[in-house]
């Protein structure tokens, strides 16, 4: 057997648990032997039984001097009843229901049980949670440390270590350590092989710690690595130098009927010193809703076209690339640049001349006069990542690509990305990726390593700030009557909702779309309602989104579908149900569909829960504002998961809290950066690091 020998081929794996690891993503021998444990019992401390106490959690081990089972018929209950005995005692152990052991259970063993002493009526006996014999000694667990496995149902903890413990004993010499000597003693890292076994069957909590910390430092090293190395591959590549246009620059800011932010103005500054390199600029720009990352996108634009290169300008849906491409004309109209749009599978696209002039052509017709360079900027959709024709060759091209703007970068994945940069051009453009995702410190040093960060932390003036409210069940009468209010106002309203339906896969009591949909005309006869979620056609979604913006109806019932981008000037309400469902990066994402324009805009989180935990969770959108500090508290108690699809890394539970480290992770950074260099003299350190490269997809 090797690492990529297939679960089927585990001889002593029963056939039936074959489809259960599959749940479990566990499709080879290597997936197994790394599939570990999310959680330790602490079973080591062995009692005497005459030290037992009454309802304190407790392991004995004795020998099983009588056996007897009852049957009750008034209550329909089996009880057996163990006699136990230890030198210091003896125990009734007393199993409900579960008659079938006296099969298992002979006297003269010995049995090592966890439990608890009980007192009922005037009965003492001892209530065990697990049981294990303890003659079988490769296969005992309890008097020591028990890892605990995540499960799916049919596919137990305890039959996971069984299966576990023999393939570790045989694969645990054959396994080679990947970090080097020096980095290991300068962390006091516990070797591999030592740690490999140790985090399946440690001898103490404190070597399942240490085992968890070298496994955990060992991912964020080979993650800076990948990224390091990535980074560094960008620098080798040759892009075109667009050189700094700070005339034009100057002349839109002067066109402009409002002040960038110093934070704007910064963020402009370290874009266009990237673009006046000959090395392709690969730089992320994060900002919350409505701080301006577009205009600052339009001025690289911009000083892009001065240089006689095109841009193009990816947005992750068809309504943001329409409202995209309406922004840069807005912006860029008094600069003679033509635009084009590029969406969906219409027959008609649309060209701006930006002479107040809208001119509708083919979409064969636009992909000439791209890739004659008559289109400046081509603004659009996934549309735009390359397509090959019936001769393999890209179905969009340019003339001259110098620039790349992707919108919410995370929507699309690194060979998408890779595919749009690379096939339209002998030089690599320079990418900008935008995001209003506010992105917490640990992870921009992680997992977007090889990215330049750019952050826009200031607001625009005059802006007002969204009131941000927790809404309890008590309190859904007087946040109706708010609305209505509002909407009285001739204003609009967003309701997001968890599920779509009520049948969905859990049957808890979670607000949906269509029962709120019908329970909201109720509510607001007088106004008109409509509903959007994911099951709905792409067509049918922008149509439900035109009419919104057109004041057609007055609330939108939704699902998460309205999180990023989209702009509707007179929402001046969100009331955003199961709020407790939600990241607070999403909340605040949420929060920024109303508050876009000078009116003052309210924001409900509305919760059935009576958690502390959760109102406290909640209470803190009602506190801050910024999304960089939301994203940092949202770290902490929710972990990273709901990040940019950081879970597509497919990394464990606890490598994903490792990654709110921020202290290991300038560690691993450090060593990570000192080994790079001259990696070549680590042939097994290499290797590991390209089999991580091949492993993490971003698709």
């Amino acid at each position: 057997m090797n690492f990529q020998t297939p679960i089927e081929n585990i001889k002593f794996i029963r056939e039936k648990q074959i489809a259960n690891f599959k749940k479990l993503k566990i499709r080879t021998l290597g997936d197994l032997l790394f599939y570990f444990p999310e959680q330790y019992e602490d079973f080591s401390d062995v009692k005497e039984i005459k030290e037992l106490r009454i309802n304190e959690s407790a392991v004995i081990k004795g020998k099983v001097i009588d056996i007897n089972e009852e049957k009750s018929l008034k209550k329909r209950m089996s009880v057996l009843t163990i006699l136990l005995s230890d030198s210091s005692a003896s125990v009734e152990v007393v199993f409900f229901n579960q008659g079938f052991l006296k099969q298992s259970i002979k006297k003269g063993e010995e049995l090592i049980l966890a439990g608890k002493l009980r007192f009922k009526g005037r009965s003492l006996y001892f209530s065990p949670t697990i049981f294990e014999k303890a003659d079988k000694s490769e296969l005992t667990h309890l008097g020591q440390v028990m890892p605990v496995y995540r499960e799916t149902r049919g596919l137990t903890s305890r039959y996971m270590r069984f299966v576990l413990k023999p393939l570790i004993q045989r694969f645990k010499d054959k396994l080679p350590e990947t970090l080097p000597k020096e980095v290991i003693r300068e962390h006091d890292l516990m070797p591999f092989k030592e740690a490999f076994y140790e985090i399946h069957f440690p001898q103490t909590m404190e070597h399942a710690k240490k085992a968890r910390q070298r496994f955990v430092f060992e991912q964020l090293f080979f993650i800076s690595l990948f990224s390091l190395k990535k980074k560094l591959e960008i620098k080798n590549e040759k892009a075109q130098q667009l050189e700094i246009k700070n005339d034009i620059i100057k002349r839109l800011k002067n066109s402009l009927p409002y002040d960038l932010t110093s934070a704007q103005d910064r963020v402009i500054k370290e874009i266009l010193n990237d673009l006046n390199i000959p090395h392709p600029m690969n730089r992320l720009l994060q900002g919350d809703v409505g701080s301006g990352k577009t205009v600052v996108a339009s001025a690289a634009t911009l000083n892009s076209i001065r240089n006689k290169t095109q841009v193009v300008f990816m947005a992750p849906t068809e309504i943001l690339a329409k409202q995209h491409f309406k922004t840069v004309f807005d912006v860029l109209n008094r600069f003679n640049v033509n635009v084009g749009l590029l969406t969906g599978k219409e027959d008609k696209y649309y060209s701006y001349k930006l002479k107040n002039d809208t001119i509708e052509i083919s979409r064969q017709k636009l992909l000439e006069k791209c890739k004659k360079g008559e289109i400046d900027v081509l603004i659009g959709t996934q549309a735009l990542i390359v397509k090959k024709d019936k001769n393999n060759k890209p179905k969009v091209l340019f003339k001259n690509l110098g620039l790349v703007i992707i919108d919410e970068q995370h929507r699309f994945g690194v060979k998408q990305r890779k595919e749009l940069c690379l096939e339209n051009n002998d030089k690599i453009p320079h990418l900008l990726s935008m995001t209003a995702t506010p992105i917490p410190r640990s992870l921009a040093l992680t997992i977007w390593g090889d990215l330049d960060l750019s952050i826009i932390d200031k607001m625009p003036k005059g802006r007002k700030q969204v009131k941000t409210s927790t809404i309890l069940p008590i309190e859904r009468q007087r946040t109706y009557d708010f609305i209505l209010k509002e909407l009285k106002k001739n204003n609009q309203c967003f309701v997001v909702c968890p599920r779509i339906e009520e049948n969905e896969a859990s049957r808890l009591e979670v607000k949906n779309v269509k029962d709120e949909y019908e329970n909201l005309k109720e509510i607001f006869p007088e106004f008109e309602i409509e509903m959007l979620h994911g099951k709905m056609k792409p067509k049918e979604k922008e149509e439900i989104m035109k009419r919104f913006r057109k004041k057609k109806f007055q609330i939108l019932v939704s699902t998460s579908v309205i999180e990023v981008g989209i702009d509707i000037p007179d929402a001046t309400v969100i009331l955003i149900e199961g709020a407790d469902r939600f990241g607070l990066a999403q909340l605040h994402q949420f929060r920024g569909r109303v508050g876009r324009s000078q009116k003052q805009s309210y924001c409900f989180l509305a919760t059935e829960s009576n958690s502390k935990k959760t109102i406290q969770r909640l209470r803190a959108m009602e506190k801050y504002a910024s999304g960089f500090k939301l994203s940092e508290i949202d770290l902490k108690l929710r972990g990273p998961g709901d990040f940019l699809g950081v879970k597509q890394w497919g990394f464990s539970d606890y490598i994903m809290e490792a990654l709110k480290d921020i202290k290991m992770i300038k560690k691993a950074q450090k060593s990570a950066k000192r080994i790079l260099p001259k990696i070549k003299d680590y042939p097994l350190t290499l290797k590991r690091l390209e089999s991580f490269e091949k492993k993490v997809h971003i698709e």
